[in-house]
């Protein structure tokens, strides 16, 4: 095999289920330019002989069992430590690439870009419907020069907590700071937004991939992701300015409300949580006991109080709080990276 222009680099853990589907969307479209790069953090389950049923079949397919966990931070870097090709598409493990969605990088990645962003549907659980017909809801292709790093941020870096998302060139990958990541589950974010890029910027807006809804494995640390994680990884991106980042500005505890409200009522905040986060005696007393409130109070109280409080709102007040759990939702929907 000649040394492929773009490597599909999957970290995968525990996903017997899925990752046949996955790989099955993949291989048909595999040409001599492309290889399939399979990272498995030590995985219990059948996922190894699943994977490795399918490279008996595609020999461009190098699958890596690793000897123990290490996170999904640490296996993509793995994976494109392996990988031989000029580009890397960070691809998830349990989603779908559409027909056709390859040979459409393919045609972009030859022009030199250093980041390309392939746009995606969001479908259901067993994608029998479409939730989202576009992630990012743009018409045509747009680019962002190397001095427009703060538009493309803007324009993408919610929809980029889905990793699979990624097109990115090797070589920077490998050129820039990446341990300072390790356990943010995020590191493409910040290899990307750490410093400009040395080429534009691509994002795709015809929808090549199909994003499975509601599969994550991070979802019973969902609080700790969605309400510090990511928050404070955006805001550290120092290179950006102070306007573009604060939105993304850590609250304090007691700004939270509103989103620890939310996790309680979906089972993702509770007293482990807590104890974890608020209960440390640096926090005012009275934030304190409302927090704990919150932990114990029974899931499908919180969410009654929630409904009977939309209700009495008024139509504009419903909408910003809409627009505030939408953008928790990014995180909690879209977010393919697994907790290890």
């Amino acid at each position: 095999m000649t040394k492929p222009l773009l490597s599909i680099c999957i970290a995968t853990y525990n996903r017997a289920e899925y990752i046949g589907g996955t790989l099955e969307s993949i291989i048909p479209q595999v040409t001599d330019e492309v290889e399939i790069v399979i990272v498995d953090g030590a995985s219990t389950d059948d996922t190894g002989n699943v994977v490795k049923r399918y490279a008996e079949g595609c020999k461009q397919i190098n699958y890596i069992l690793l000897p123990s966990k290490g996170g999904v931070d640490q296996d993509f870097c793995e994976a494109v430590e392996h990988a031989k090709g000029e580009y890397c598409w960070l691809f998830s493990d349990d989603d779908l690439l559409k027909p056709d969605a390859i040979s459409a990088v393919l045609k972009e990645v030859v022009k030199g870009y250093s980041l390309i962003v392939v746009n995606a549907h969001l479908m259901t659980g067993d994608f029998s419907k479409v939730i989202e017909n576009k992630r990012l809801l743009i018409d045509t292709n747009e680019v962002f020069s190397c001095s427009e790093m703060e538009l493309l941020f803007n324009r993408v870096v919610t929809y980029m907590s889905f990793i699979g998302c990624v097109v990115i060139k090797r070589d920077l990958w490998m050129q820039r700071e990446k341990k300072r990541y390790f356990g943010t589950e995020f590191i493409h974010v910040g290899v990307i937004f750490q410093a400009p890029l040395p080429a534009p910027a691509l994002v795709m807006a015809e929808p090549y991939i199909m994003i499975r809804g509601g599969n994550a494995q991070w979802a019973q640390r969902a609080f700790e992701i969605g309400v510090f994680k990511w928050s404070n990884l955006l805001y550290s991106f120092t290179n950006l300015s102070e306007y573009v980042r604060r939105n993304y500005r850590p609250k304090p505890s007691w700004a939270r409300f509103k989103n620890i409200i939310a996790y309680r009522a979906m089972g993702t905040y509770s007293l482990k949580e807590y104890h974890k986060y608020f209960a440390s005696k640096d926090s005012p007393l009275w934030w304190r006991l409302v927090a704990l409130i919150i932990a114990i109070m029974p899931a499908c109280i919180v969410n009654l109080v929630m409904l009977t409080y939309f209700k009495m709102l008024k139509k504009e007040a419903r909408m910003d709080i809409y627009c505030l759990q939408h953008n928790e939702n990014n995180i909690m929907n879209i977010m393919r990276t697994r907790s290890r």
